[in-house]
């Protein structure tokens, strides 16, 4: 009876293991892909998953967002300018079927789609337009990269240009135009404001010369204010007809004030 009991207990045991190694455990985000005797079988959890030993195999796929940092590309732009640029991608696998069995390594095989895809739409733009339309050039990646990545089932959902790297020369050259424009935008600002203000002078030279008594009260307003300035003695030769003009538009004809003057 001992030895029965002893004879079935490496059984037992191996039994028990085979069970253990049977039970996986799946995480919420996690997918397995069930393999029946080397075939696709079906796709199973998150939760408690049975896989039997020899008979099925499980891959795991993390169904979460991958964060890929894109190495740094060497671009020439459509005018000829060499560069270095580098992105992030975030994608994440929607169909854990197509990306175990479309592709051998779907995270190499993304990486490197991106590499040649961002060579290949940033070779289209001139500088200027890689510099200025950033958000416009990741729209175009990211829908490139998403549509090639279907038949893997992947999902790019992002993609960022992070550093768009000049050499010395360059940068040199790009800070000499820039200061170039803001010279331009001030010449171009200074010449709006002589304009205005020549335009200014010419109305209030058609005015005063629709009002001769206007022009002679400015031009005693402007004695008077030489006047007041002691650093120096001027003269000024005032024709005695203007004086009269101007006693007589300001005082009644006939005053004292203007006989005085006339005296």
């Amino acid at each position: 009876m001992i030895d029965f009991q002893f004879g079935f207990a490496p059984l037992i045991l191996l039994l028990f293991f085979l069970v253990a190694a049977s039970l996986k455990i799946l995480r919420e985000y996690e997918r397995g892909v069930i393999f029946l005797l080397g075939r696709f079988w079906r796709i199973k959890g998150p939760g408690l998953v049975i896989v039997i030993p020899g008979i099925q195999q499980m891959v795991k796929v993390d169904l979460r967002v991958v964060t890929m940092d894109v190495p740094s590309q060497d671009v020439i732009s459509h005018d000829n300018v060499s560069v270095k640029v580098n992105a992030i991608v975030f994608f994440r696998v929607v169909d854990p079927q197509k990306a175990i069995i479309q592709v051998e390594n779907y995270l190499v095989a993304t990486s490197q789609l991106a590499q040649t895809t961002l060579r290949a739409v940033l070779g289209k733009h001139e500088l200027d337009e890689m510099l200025a339309e950033r958000e416009k050039l990741n729209l175009d990646v990211q829908q490139i990269l998403d549509a090639q990545t279907d038949a893997w089932g992947i999902k790019v959902t992002n993609v960022e240009i992070k550093h768009i790297d000049l050499n010395e020369s360059m940068v040199r050259a790009i800070a000499r135009q820039a200061e170039a424009e803001r010279e331009r935008r001030a010449k171009v600002i200074h010449a709006e404001g002589e304009k205005q203000a020549a335009q200014a002078l010419m109305e209030a030279a058609n005015m005063l010369s629709r009002e001769p008594a206007a022009m002679q009260l400015r031009y005693l307003q402007t004695l008077t204010q030489v006047a007041g300035d002691k650093s120096s003695t001027l003269v000024f030769p005032v024709p005695v007809d203007l004086l009269g003009h101007l006693m007589g538009a300001t005082a009644k004809p006939g005053t004292a004030g203007t006989r005085d003057l006339a005296s």
